[in-house]
């Protein structure tokens, strides 16, 4: 019976040859990043300057062009949390986590500046210049997640998937 639904039988035995087994090896990770936020004045400052970035037009908004030129992020978002105490960066990207911190760090590290003049317990700044205190930040406040990390196309990288879709 399954966990989910009565009507299904047992699920494979973890060994079973089932695309499960191919999600460890899957080219994107996760990065659930949560930092609180220091105060309601902050939470302002921060939301009034992230609309201002999200609601430029995409040839000058930081984050985009980063995203565009970087070409390892699937997906991201900002999202604000626990009544405007938090606030979550949630990425999925291609490669390792640490290729991954410095490429933002080079492309969009004065974003991260900005931002974290508003957290809690931020490591020292300017992000450029203390790559290490900040991966370890970055790293404390991701939340992870329950493996494994599902992906519909384990294998396949933004290049790999902007060139089937012909967008390089």
């Amino acid at each position: 019976m399954s966990l989910f639904h009565p009507c299904i039988g047992p699920a494979l035995p973890p060994d079973a040859n089932t695309s499960i087994s191919g999600a460890s090896r899957a080219v994107q990770s996760p990065l659930t990043l949560v930092m609180t936020i220091r105060s309601p004045e902050d939470f302002n400052i921060l939301d009034e300057r992230i609309k201002k970035i999200q609601s430029a037009p995409l040839e000058k908004n930081p984050i985009w062009v980063a995203l565009d030129k970087l070409k390892i992020v699937h997906f991201a978002r900002f999202v604000f949390l626990e009544n405007n105490t938090k606030l979550a960066i949630i990425t999925t990207y291609d490669g390792s986590f640490d290729d991954y911190l410095n490429e933002f760090i080079d492309e969009i590290g004065d974003v991260f500046n900005v931002l974290l003049q508003h957290m809690k317990d931020a490591p020292p700044l300017p992000v450029q210049r203390n790559r290490s205190a900040f991966r370890d930040y970055i790293k404390a406040n991701d939340l992870g997640g329950i493996p494994p990390f599902y992906s519909a196309y384990p294998q396949a990288t933004v290049l790999d998937i902007q060139a089937s879709l012909s967008q390089t």
